[in-house]
């Protein structure tokens, strides 16, 4: 099979070190070596990690990706998607504590392997023989890491994690310090520290590639909620076979999620690669501009964009987020002092990374707090709003999917014709009609991304035993 140079450029690194690399991982496996998935979505709040089969996923390749989301929508799921070992990391605690080294490495990887026992090591101490990966080591780990950041060359900077922001406020009088944290999977992949050594293959993307790739791997009947009559039988419909066993032309899918801040990516059909189903496309919408509706969201604009010290206008992350919400909140305190609960504020203030989620709490259950429900009530109008924007800029037909942390903890702000989130989805005047066209869901689980970087690492690991199997 002839390999090309975009398939050699589709692997990591640099050529030269991608191609050896990829050659040592196709030799291994010809020579019996076992091979693993190691999955991460690494997001500004939680680390979530996990370990899955790649041999049982073999015959899963990236075009049984797209074709398993109809079939999964019917069944659960298959063996070689439940991972063998999971946890989830506080990154607050590990990252960014007073004994971290703030690198990922070294903080949560190696500790995460270190407590996975139930792999074949082949006898070998995690602390000991750092050699790279060599024959004579029984297994090798093909990684991916959806990160919440942009990713430009298999490195990413945490946008909401330790770094500095630039539109943060700062101290006039002094220099600030830049404490950004960046992830570098070409360093991970060459990196000889403890079980490290048995990754062969690592590749970052952004998390909503992760979340966008995850779709693919939602029950539709167990896993979301219809916010529009009829999605699942609209997206059930496009994606069945027809007599002659053709599928129809699939149309594009987006997904939009709040949590630690927000993301955006959309999703379609390759007509270079079409047995590839489809492709996910990362995009930074969470940073166009928040656009108010009302007199208090005007008020709003104007504290964010003094507190932030921005001039002209204000990222929509910062109100559609677990930080935005505490933006929001922390407007309103000021707005309307009468309104504050001492016991909730004083929690609020003393959160930390979480001061959201106090919010959310206290917006949510049989009595919750007047100001947090405002607060709430206003980041769901504009989620909803730009949720709204994403359906008239992609008209996704294969489906646009809500996601993200905030959404199963916050589904009654979210779902019902008289939500503040579907008033504002809605509300798009001359175009408010096409939205009816337009399938919509709510996702009610919050491991899409791990789902989705274990599709890109399966994508990876099939790719290199394609590109260079002769």
């Amino acid at each position: 099979m002839a390999t090309s140079v975009t398939a050699l450029l589709y692997c990591l690194g640099t050529k030269k070190s991608c191609k050896a690399n990829a050659l040592s991982t196709v030799a291994n496996t010809s020579t019996g070596k076992k091979t693993y998935l190691f999955v991460g979505d690494i997001g500004g709040t939680n680390t979530r990690l996990a370990i899955y089969p790649a041999e049982a996923s073999t015959n899963a390749s990236s075009a049984d990706a797209s074709a398993d989301a109809s079939a999964d929508a019917s069944g659960g799921k298959a063996k070689d998607k439940e991972p063998i070992y999971t946890k989830e990391f506080l990154n607050e605690k590990y990252i960014t504590g007073p004994n971290s080294t703030r690198t990922f490495e070294q903080d949560i990887f190696l500790p995460f392997l270190s407590e996975c026992n139930m792999l074949d090591w082949d006898g070998d101490s995690d602390d000991n023989n750092n050699n790279k990966n060599d024959d004579n080591d029984g297994l090798q780990l093909v990684a991916c890491f959806a990160v919440a950041g942009p990713v430009k060359n298999n490195t990413a900077a945490m946008t909401n994690l330790g770094g500095e922001d630039k539109d943060k406020d700062k101290d006039k009088g002094g220099a600030s310090e830049n404490t950004e944290i960046l992830i570098n999977g070409n360093d991970i992949e060459q990196s000889t520290i403890g079980r490290l050594k048995y990754i062969t293959k690592c590749k970052l993307v952004n998390d909503f590639v992760g979340q966008g790739y995850g779709l693919l791997d939602l029950d539709l009947n167990k896993e979301v909620i219809e916010l529009v009559p009829g999605s699942i039988d609209a997206v059930m419909k496009a994606e069945a076979k027809d007599d002659d066993d053709h599928h129809h032309p699939l149309g594009p899918k987006a997904c939009v999620g709040a949590g630690t801040g927000l993301g955006e990516c959309f999703l379609t059909t390759s007509s270079l690669h079409p047995d590839d189903g489809y492709e996910c496309y990362p995009t930074e919408g969470g940073h166009v501009d928040f656009v108010p509706r009302d007199a208090l969201q005007v008020k709003l604009l104007n504290y964010l964009k003094q507190k932030f010290d921005q001039p002209n206008r204000i990222s929509v992350e910062r109100v559609v987020s677990g930080i935005g919400l505490a933006n929001i909140y922390e407007f309103l305190a000021k707005e309307f002092p009468k309104l504050v609960n001492k016991d909730i504020h004083s929690e609020f203030e003393n959160a930390g990374a979480l001061q959201g989620k106090v919010v959310g709490v206290n917006a949510n259950g049989d009595s919750p707090d007047e100001l947090c429900k405002k607060a709430m009530d206003i980041m769901m109008s504009a989620y909803g709003a730009e949720t709204g924007n994403c359906a008239l800029k992609y008209i996704p037909t294969g489906g646009l999917y809500v996601s993200g942390g905030l959404t199963p903890k916050n589904i009654q702000f979210i779902k019902g014709e008289d939500s503040p989130f579907m008033k504002a989805y809605k509300d798009k005047g001359r175009m408010s009609g096409l939205l009816d066209s337009v399938p919509l869901f709510a996702v009610m689980v919050e491991d899409l991304g791990l789902r989705g970087a274990r599709v890109c690492a399966l994508r990876e690991y099939n790719s290199m035993k394609n590109t260079f199997s002769v």
